[in-house]
């Protein structure tokens, strides 16, 4: 008998790695609810939206660290729970030859689109500032 989770979708039953992306996939599901609730909540309430340009996201808002550390985690969050979904539908629909090709070109371009996303939340500075 397996078990579903309310989605439907049943959960693995053979253990190891697709048991452990099952529940990153729901558990960073729910952290990236309460991060973008949050990164709203600061870009948009707490300061003054009018004045948010990108001398602005580079001067104030990322000039704090802790505000930089949330906006790569998101990203994180992002980028992994978008990439292990892709990777489900890859693994339910293509077989084959074809699904390395696939799964091996979808690797390549999630740590490219990571690692590009990296560099830029930690070293993007204001030239002159």
């Amino acid at each position: 008998m397996a078990l579903y989770s309310r989605s439907g979708r049943p959960r693995p039953q053979s253990g190891g790695f697709e048991l452990a992306a099952w529940y990153y996939m729901r558990l960073s599901g729910v952290a990236l609810f309460v991060l973008a609730l949050t990164h709203f909540s600061v870009q948009h309430f707490l300061t003054d939206p009018s004045n948010q340009t990108a001398n602005w996201i580079f001067s104030e808002a990322w000039n704090n660290a802790l505000r930089r550390g949330t906006d790569w985690l998101m990203l994180v969050f992002v980028i992994s729970h978008m990439f292990l979904g892709v990777r489900t539908v890859t693994m339910d629909y293509i077989k084959g030859g074809a699904r390395v090709l696939v799964l091996s070109a979808l690797y390549l371009v999630g740590f490219v689109v990571f690692a590009m996303g990296t560099i830029v939340v930690f070293t993007v500075t204001i030239p002159g500032a």
